[in-house]
């Protein structure tokens, strides 16, 4: 990378750790490479010769199941990163990841991302804590799956989409209703249920954004 890194670079967790000369000798052969929406990065057992962080837009991690049906298994925004486990391994990657938007990624050779590790230890504690990122993603996942109603998680979905702490909210849905149900892990036709169910606490969902009218209430109605 000639140009300076991007602040989604910056505030990755992979990488924050890092002072800006460890990080741009690590970053110094890394791709800036684009992506339209429905593109495929990798498939599921391709072998995974890269790291990647997200710059903008959102990425899904999907695996096939012995049926043919598709688990969405994370969908990841800007400063995440992924990969990083397969890649240290030698492993092929366990899972697929497509492009949900129009993205930028960084793609980090895994050979260097090796030999970085092996030359600096310090960077190992970023990469034990983006690996705790992924884990701790994945248990929150399955909290809300075995504790969380449906409406609940499309509340708390809904939440998480703003900063604002109380009064009115107005969010964009980041990526189309069956990518909401399939993260939520629900039937498309189980979201519209639970999006009617939460008019009822002051909720609108109109096209692509869901107008709020008491934030505050809906974090009180996700954690209930």
């Amino acid at each position: 990378m000639s140009a300076p890194p991007p602040e989604a670079v910056k505030k990755s967790v992979l990488l924050n750790g890092l002072t800006p000369e460890m990080r741009d000798k690590l970053l110094k052969d890394a791709l800036r490479c684009s992506y339209s929406e429905g593109e495929t990065i990798f498939l599921q057992g391709d072998p995974a010769r890269s790291v990647f962080i997200v710059l903008n837009g959102f990425v899904k991690l999907s695996r096939l199941t012995p049926s043919g049906a598709e688990a969405v298994v994370a969908i990841l925004g800007r400063n995440r990163s992924f990969a990083e486990a397969m890649v240290l391994r030698g492993e092929p990657y366990p899972v697929s990841a497509e492009a949900i938007s129009d993205c930028t990624l960084l793609q980090i050779d895994g050979a260097r991302l090796r030999q970085f590790l092996l030359e600096n230890q310090e960077f190992a504690i970023g990469l034990l804590a983006s690996t705790f990122v992924h884990l701790q993603g994945l248990v929150d996942q399955i909290e809300r799956l075995k504790a969380h109603t449906g409406v609940q998680r499309v509340a708390q979905f809904l939440a998480d989409l703003s900063d604002a702490e109380s009064g009115g909210a107005e969010v964009r849905l980041p990526y189309n209703k069956r990518l909401i149900a399939g993260h939520l892990g629900m039937q498309p036709e189980s979201l519209s249920r639970a999006f009617a169910r939460l008019r009822q606490h002051g909720v609108e969902v109109e096209a692509n954004r869901a107008i709020i009218a008491d934030i505050a209430g809906l974090r009180a109605l996700a954690m209930d």
